[in-house]
């Protein structure tokens, strides 16, 4: 699911107004916007860099937000505890804070 939206923000971003365009649907529009777009690229780019350091904190992050699983489940699928999956999430998500704000505040 992340490598879909971030290859369809990408896709948008460098599209021309109209140029190459493809009818999409309303729940599409609704998680890509033209604005999102620069912002799910940045995300992604980010993601890579954690996954360089933690790809555990990586997998939990991908499990979660693109994902969808709880906690509970994203302790199973990795094989670890929920303390470790919460300890991970908490430190993914600080560190993607920091990564992200100067793309964001630009």
């Amino acid at each position: 699911m992340r490598h879909i939206l971030v290859d369809y923000a990408r896709t948008r971003q460098t599209a021309k107004r109209g140029g190459g365009t493809r009818p999409i649907s309303l729940e599409e529009a609704a998680l890509v916007t033209q604005e999102r777009a620069a912002e799910l690229v940045a995300f992604d780019d980010a993601l890579k860099e954690l996954e360089a350091l933690s790809k555990r904190q990586s997998r939990v992050v991908e499990l979660r937000y693109f994902g969808g699983l709880s906690v509970e489940e994203t302790a199973t699928v990795l094989e670890v505890s929920p303390e470790t999956v919460m300890r991970d999430w908490s430190m993914a998500k600080t560190w993607l804070h920091r990564a992200l704000r100067p793309a964001i505040e630009v």
